[in-house]
């Protein structure tokens, strides 16, 4: 299922590696573009398969409320409903407990929605995360979890573990009698997610705990909640050394691009992140120094592409001075290009990535990317175009919330 081929030890936990499912292999580290609700948004598959896509992501919560268990059986599941042929993952729907917690209860069964459409009473517990994933017919499932808030008090987070804890048994219990989809008929992997908010102990106990339970792989979760950029990153620490080297790491719902590359050198594989798509809406475009606003006025006459040497299909044919205008204009069409280039330098940055490791110079790419990304966000002082290289706010990169705007 997965294979190490190569670590970055002893200058860092960084990680090369080879992750095979039932719809293809994934070269690792890896960006998975966000697909919420069976789409990244403005991106068609075929235009995924040309950004070098591996595999993207649906959410088990929103499906299951729209369009639902029996459009997607009469479908044959995700892969087919949305005709994309590659990998896809699958969130369990716990983080629509933390992101929609004025509208849900918290039981030993599981979770009571009053979903975000229409209010209609919506229950997701173990089995039916399980049972919902199976239907979609995802190549990695997550197991269902409560993603506490930040800050919350260690008593909170203890007991919100116990819970997971107990639900990923269920889960697990579920898995192991049916191992294949409902739909497609593959097997499909499964996942257990680490909580234990900022607290040290808790992150070991859960990531111990888990292993013990045997998933396909493990996923940090809790992360990206709000929390300041250390406590991110300690999240990833307190857990790391606690999983089985020969099985996949996910970080989940970030991050900014340096936080992605710090993240590959704390031994993670696999990110997802609402990010590019959710600025590119807003005019705001990635480049490897940083981000730029194509909103601003200094772009009205710029004949330049997005980022020089970048082969997106925004910059080998758009200036910046015409993407502006479409973007002031409000034309679809602007949303769509820098949503590609986004996406394009997101993958892109993890090709980058792969190669240095295989190279045996990523510390070195580690330092000089970082170093020069940040300098050029502290340098644009209080530039109203600059993003700040922070955590997203509560909730923020993550892959689902209620308003229109904030699901990827």
């Amino acid at each position: 299922m997965f294979q190490l081929l190569s670590t970055d030890q002893p200058r860092s936990r960084a990680r090369r590696g080879r992750l095979t499912t039932a719809h293809g292999i994934i070269e690792t580290p890896i960006f998975m573009p966000v697909g919420t609700q069976g789409t990244v948004k403005a991106v068609s598959p075929a235009e995924l398969r040309e950004l070098r896509a591996q595999i993207i992501l649906g959410n088990t919560y929103h499906l299951f409320v729209r369009p639902g268990l029996e459009v997607m059986r009469h479908f044959g599941g995700l892969h087919q409903f949305m005709r994309w042929d590659g990998p896809i993952l699958t969130d369990s729907g716990g983080y629509q407990v933390f992101s929609l917690a004025k509208i849900r209860k918290i039981t030993e069964e599981g979770v009571h929605f009053q979903n975000h459409l229409d209010g209609t009473p919506t229950f997701i517990g173990p089995e039916t995360a399980m049972e919902i994933q199976s239907v979609l017919g995802s190549d990695i499932n997550m197991a269902f979890d409560e993603c506490p808030p930040y800050p919350c008090e260690h008593d909170y987070a203890a007991k919100s573990l116990d819970l997971t804890l107990r639900w990923a048994r269920r889960c697990r219990d579920w898995a192991l009698a049916h191992p294949n989809s409902e739909t497609t008929g593959k097997p499909q992997l499964r996942f257990g997610i680490v909580q234990g908010a900022t607290f040290a102990d808790l992150r070991e106990k859960a990531a111990r705990s888990l292993v013990e339970m045997d998933w396909d792989g493990y996923a940090v979760g809790g992360v990206s909640v709000g929390e300041p950029e250390h406590e991110m990153m300690l999240a990833i620490e307190r857990a790391e050394p606690f999983l089985p080297g020969h099985k996949p790491r996910y970080a989940m719902g970030l991050g900014t691009p340096p936080q992605m590359v710090e993240m590959v050198a704390r031994g993670v594989d696999m990110f997802d992140c609402v990010l590019p798509t959710r600025i590119a809406r807003n005019g705001t475009a990635f480049t490897a120094a940083g981000t730029l606003n194509l909103r601003n006025s200094q772009y009205i006459k710029d004949q330049g592409p997005i980022e020089a040497g970048c082969e997106c299909p925004a910059c080998r044919e758009f200036s910046r001075g015409y993407l502006r205008h479409l973007l002031k204009a409000e034309e679809i069409l602007g949303l769509r290009l820098v949503s590609l280039h986004n996406l394009h330098f997101y993958l892109n940055l993890m090709a980058r990535v792969r190669a240095e490791l295989d190279a045996g110079t990523f510390q070195k790419f580690r330092e000089q990317f970082v170093a020069n990304y940040r300098v050029q966000q502290t340098a644009a002082g209080g530039d109203k175009d600059a993003v700040a290289i922070t955590p997203l706010s509560s909730g923020e990169g993550r892959i689902g919330e209620i308003s229109p705007d904030s699901v990827a």
